[in-house]
């Protein structure tokens, strides 16, 4: 193995360049909730500590009031309800101090957890609950009527019903140890982001989730935090929970004793209200939060001095953001790191100041991670510089999706992430764009993630996204969808020159419409699906 890279020549395989990490044995019945309030409890002794602020109500909660909550509602599930272990809980609510004690009991309880959008219509969880089947559904009474009947009905979480499953008196002691959870059993069924095809139902273990809680402690423990004292955490989610990435960003902060803040409905200005009023010192971000950082002047209306760190993910970051955010923000670290529904969360990371000034890179492979780099065409094992279909194999990577097909993982556990990647001489991963959604022009390949990168650095313009335009000749030509800033009339031959002058000729954008908004998923994802459609049935106005 290259220890620069961590490439092996013999196999192909790129490897993490610091030590494997030992997760607990696997034989051994531990439940991911079980286990991050083990290393809590090995760590931190102060239940007065809040755990989660709820900044819509105000409402608050400390640590002691949410493991309290969350053995008296798991208590309360297994003589109130006929629940089974396995059985699947669908959860459809805005993000509450509720949601986090509701996931807590059902993983504590072997039950799995599926939280969905809850703006999401009614036919799209439909089909989210044809794939995972659940017996309940948690929800309010805003979201309530899009559930269909189930087995065991729905569960109101803004019903005094609710309130007194979370205030148990006559619990019995170590009430979850009578539950037997295996590592390998399915902990969640998370929804992939549909971007480029229908949603998929994916399958996370509890041994999953573990993995990467044990990747995370132990980060944390390097960084000289351990058992000694130190300043509390406080996260700011901007993230949804029924995301992967506030999913496993949650596990993480009760693992930690962190602080959690949380907000009904994002607003980019009372986020920043947020930041000045419980002094939050981090937040997961998506790209297109970075930018609104970079670009707006709200910022300037907030103290937010304290903030030390921004975790981005959830799409590519463009180097002249990641650039403009550092030379605005220079006491925050604006940190990359790469990860899919699929493999539980992060596989790649930057650590540090130095691994995040490399702007363009998503970090080095994860803890306990391998890689690999597959020509699409041939299937061959690449080495590092050299452009092909990122492979991931590891303790986080899912037990399958509905359809756990060689289309996804294949027979020696590798999870094909339909993401053309490449590692540099150092072993830093670069995304180029995903396999789906490169567009062929000509006998070229033009990855709109890199049009939309120099786009976004022109002052004129707030956001936009490039996809593929049918084209009688070239086959395929690149559109680029624009959002101006308010007061701008930047025309579409203005933008076309702009990049005209920065990129090769097949490259530049042949098409612009002008629209309010582009259409993303919540954690930053662009949905180039129904840009594609609106395209083709001249829907621009619809936009």
């Amino acid at each position: 193995m290259d220890p620069t890279t961590g490439f092996c020549r013999q196999t192909g395989i790129y490897n993490c360049l610091t030590p494997t990490i030992p997760l607990p044995p696997i034989s051994q019945p531990l439940s991911a909730a079980e286990f991050c309030f083990s290393i809590f409890n090995s760590t931190f002794t102060d239940g007065a500590t809040t755990f989660s602020v709820n900044t819509t109500t105000g409402e608050a909660l400390s640590y002691s009031q949410f493991v309290s909550q969350v053995r008296s509602l798991a208590y309360s599930l297994q003589q109130r309800y006929s629940l089974s272990q396995h059985d699947v809980a669908f959860i459809l609510s805005p993000p509450s101090i509720h949601v986090p004690v509701v996931y807590f009991a059902l993983l504590s309880l072997g039950i799995v957890v599926s939280p969905a959008n809850p703006l999401s219509s009614k036919s799209e969880i439909a089909h989210q609950i044809q794939l995972s089947k659940p017996v309940v559904a948690f929800v309010t009474s805003e979201t309530s009527h899009k559930i269909p009947s189930l087995t065991h009905g729905t569960i109101l979480l803004d019903s005094p019903e609710f309130l007194s499953l979370l205030t148990q008196s006559n619990i019995v002691n170590g009430l979850t140890k009578s539950v037997k959870v295996n590592q390998s059993d399915t902990a969640a069924i998370l929804y992939s982001s549909g971007t480029t095809g229908r949603v998929k139902g994916v399958m996370i273990t509890h041994r999953n989730l573990i993995a990467m809680m044990t990747v995370i402690h132990h980060q944390n423990t390097n960084q000289g935090q351990g058992n000694e004292k130190r300043p509390r955490s406080v996260t700011f989610f901007t993230v949804p929970l029924f995301h992967v990435f506030g999913f496993f960003m949650l596990l993480a902060v009760v693992l930690l004793g962190n602080t959690v803040v949380l907000v009904e409905r994002f607003d980019f200005e009372e986020m920043l209200r947020a930041v000045e009023k419980y002094k939050v010192t981090g937040m997961p971000v998506s790209p297109p939060l970075a930018v609104a950082f970079v670009k707006s002047d709200l910022t300037k209306k907030y103290d937010l001095s304290s903030l030390q760190g921004l975790g981005c993910g959830g799409a590519p970051l463009g180097k002249d953001i990641a650039m403009r955010f550092n030379e605005k923000f220079p006491g925050v670290l604006l940190v990359q790191g790469y990860g899919l529904t699929e493999t539980s969360g992060g596989a790649t990371r930057a650590i540090g100041p130095e691994e995040a000034g490399r702007y363009s890179s998503v970090g080095r492979l994860a803890e306990n991670m391998e890689g690999k780099i597959v020509d699409p065409e041939t299937g061959e094992a690449l080495p590092p510089g050299q452009r092909g279909e990122l492979w991931l194999r590891g303790p986080t990577v899912m037990k399958g999706d509905e359809k756990a097909t060689a289309e996804t993982l294949d027979s020696e556990g590798w999870l094909k992430t339909g993401d053309i990647c490449y590692f540099d001489s150092e072993g830093f991963l670069y995304v180029v764009d995903r396999l789906k959604e490169l567009i062929k022009y000509k006998a070229y390949q033009v990855p709109p993630a890199e049009l939309e990168h120099l786009l976004h650095s022109h002052p004129e313009i707030v956001d936009a996204a490039v996809i593929p335009y049918p084209d009688e000749e070239a086959g395929q030509i690149p559109m680029a969808y624009v959002v101006r800033n308010p007061g701008s009339n930047i025309t579409q031959a203005q933008v076309m020159d702009f990049i005209a002058k920065q990129v090769a000729p097949y490259k530049k954008i042949r098409r612009v419409a002008f629209i309010n908004s582009i259409p993303k998923t919540p954690a930053g994802k662009i949905l180039r699906r129904e840009l594609i459609n609106h395209s083709l049935s001249n829907g621009l106005s619809k936009l």
